[in-house]
């Protein structure tokens, strides 16, 4: 029963949002507003498991000295000094929360970040490498969406612009469209597979 029961509930509420979608109806619009609600409820229970349970692996680290424990205890003392500032003075603008987030986070993410355009760099040096036919299509796309998006550019040719904007709205966007369509497609078919029972992964199983 362990295995059923959390099939059927997951069939039960996957079939009432999808109908839910179709039937306008109150008896099935309010249900599946409930249901909607508990789900946050849900998910607001898993983030304080997942917030415990990095707590105690990271003190686990720290406790042995295993690698990197450094940035581990780094990781506790930043989730509870965090924590602990919002829920004593809430999260207002200009509140210490505010401040640690401005002065502390926001940096710190926009240092990760420029280290991370070296990495792409690389890798789009890597990338653009004219070794096939596709790979010189991309690298001539690059070359003319970079051109399109620097002053440079429109000095060197007035359509510059133009023609960055066509290719990023029409040949970049038809590609983007259908990776689209097929992630919504694995999507639906990954659910359909958990709401039948044919995907029990999340109970723990293969």
């Amino acid at each position: 029963m362990k295995n059923e029961i959390p099939v059927a509930i997951a069939f039960v509420a996957g079939m009432l949002m999808v109908v839910s979608l179709f039937v306008p109806h109150p008896y099935v619009a309010e249900p599946a507003a409930i249901t909607r609600s508990w789900a946050i409820i849900i998910t607001a229970f898993a983030y304080v498991l997942g917030v415990a349970n990095i707590a105690r692996i990271s003190l686990h680290s720290v406790r042995n000295r295993s690698a990197d424990w450094e940035y581990k205890a780094a990781l506790i003392v930043s989730l509870f000094a965090m924590a602990s500032l919002g829920i004593a003075g809430g999260i207002r603008s200009g509140g210490a929360f505010d401040w640690a987030y401005l002065n502390m986070y926001v940096p710190m993410q926009a240092t990760m970040f420029s280290l991370l355009a070296f990495y792409i760099a690389s890798a789009a040096y890597r990338a653009f490498r004219a070794r096939s036919v596709e790979a010189t299509l991309l690298l001539v796309t690059a070359a003319i969406v970079m051109l399109g998006r620097v002053p440079i550019g429109e000095k060197i040719w007035g359509g510059f612009p133009a023609f960055t904007e066509w290719v990023m709205e029409v040949p970049n966007m038809a590609a983007k469209r259908g990776i689209m369509i097929g992630a919504a497609l694995g999507a639906i078919s990954t659910g359909l597979k958990m709401i039948l029972g044919i995907e029990r992964s999340y109970l723990g199983g293969d």
